[in-house]
């Protein structure tokens, strides 16, 4: 029986954990936190904070796994990389260790002469109002080691006072210990996709049908499958996820995150794992992007993708602290037609977080049935 040790046990991590149990697979889920999704249906849980070397080398070597498989960004994945030697990391701690740092996959690309926006770093305030007012244009400004849109924000050219607002909430929002940001030119796209792609060990890389996502602030509020064609820009995108997926190595499944502008499909981000996007697959695939990151990292073959329906997903989300709630009239969500309701299930609240998701047929549908919902604080 194989032992997964699951870094990071979010909602992602939960679905993954149910579809690596139905394969056989052992689960020990880790968080920094109590009661997260993942351990509320793995065999154990370990809580600790996985930045922490020391913690995070323990904790592997007592549990001895088979595979590795990091869920989150906020991993000290120089850890990783030593202990690759001994055991696996998945996809592989060179891929972790790029991904996890919004620098360093953006170097990647540009050196394999991928179509990226225009960006530079700074590791201070100084260096950031240099690079903002030499930039002259709108501009994003995020911290390179965070997730789901913490610390960013986006200004006009020429506010001054916006940009050092940037920096603090940069810093204050970040991950890890490395207080640096990437500011990069604002991209005036039509749309942005994401392109969940599958590295095999014993076959070709596979691609599901690709998601259209919205975001709000920087994180994920909204996707859609089968309701849109990107016609040829889609071979595009396939062309340029196979490659950086290529360089990258491991198997796995990879969440690719593009801009399209007119004609031109343009690399944005990159998660070495499914992706918050790819919920949606639960609904709308033969195959969830879960399924397909179990069988990949099992080395077990993937026979087919296959869209079952087109579909929308709309996020819910807290908007206050608490430590407790209530998700209310998901009954009047169910008894819509075709269509889902999900709860994550966690433990408190805070501004943003994601405590579940609605599944429709269509956008419009799931944001009608999103408008029933109401959180009950406590």
């Amino acid at each position: 029986m194989t032992k997964i040790m699951l870094l990071g046990s979010g909602e992602l991590g939960r679905e993954l954990t149910i579809s690596l149990k139905r394969l056989g697979c052992t689960v020990v889920a880790c968080d920094r936190y109590e009661k997260a999704p993942a351990m509320q249906v793995a065999d154990e849980a370990l809580v600790f904070d996985m930045l922490d070397a020391a913690q995070l080398r323990a904790h592997v070597q007592s549990v001895d796994p088979d595979l590795v498989v990091p869920e989150i960004e906020a991993i000290n994945t120089q850890v990783l990389i030593e202990l690759e030697a001994s055991r696996t990391i998945v996809p592989s701690a060179r891929a972790v260790d790029l991904t996890m740092n919004r620098d360093r996959i953006r170097d990647r690309a540009a050196e394999l002469g991928l179509p990226t926006a225009k960006y530079q770093y700074a590791q201070s305030l100084e260096a950031l109002l240099k690079s903002y007012h030499e930039m002259k244009r709108k501009t994003v400004v995020k911290p390179v080691m965070s997730s789901s849109g913490k610390g960013q924000s986006t200004l006009d050219a020429g506010d001054e006072k916006a940009a050092r607002a940037a920096w603090q909430n940069a810093v204050e929002n970040m991950r890890g210990d490395r207080p640096k940001v990437i500011i990069e030119e604002f991209i005036d796209f039509d749309y942005e996709i994401t392109l969940l792609t599958i590295r095999q060990k014993n076959g070709e890389t596979v691609f599901c049908p690709v998601l259209r996502h919205e975001q709000v602030d920087g994180d994920f509020k909204r996707s859609e499958q089968g309701t849109f064609d990107m016609g040829a820009l889609e071979a595009q995108a396939q062309d340029i996820a196979r490659r950086i997926t290529d360089d990258l190595q491991g198997y796995g499944l990879f969440g690719v995150e593009f801009f399209v502008r007119g004609q031109e499909v343009i690399f944005s981000e990159l998660s070495p794992r499914p992706h918050d996007t790819g919920l949606l697959t639960l609904y709308t695939q033969n195959l969830s992007e879960f399924d397909l990151h179990a069988r990949a990292i099992l080395h077990l073959p993937i026979s087919d993708i296959r869209l079952l329906r087109s579909g929308a997903c709309h996020t819910i989300n807290a908007e206050q602290v608490a430590e407790s709630y209530t998700i209310e009239n998901i009954d009047k969500v169910e008894s819509m037609s075709e269509v889902e309701a999900m709860h994550f299930n966690k433990p408190s609240a805070y501004p943003n977080r994601r405590l579940g998701i609605i599944f429709a047929p269509d956008a419009a549908t799931a944001e009608a049935a999103r408008r029933h919902i109401t959180i009950s604080y406590r």
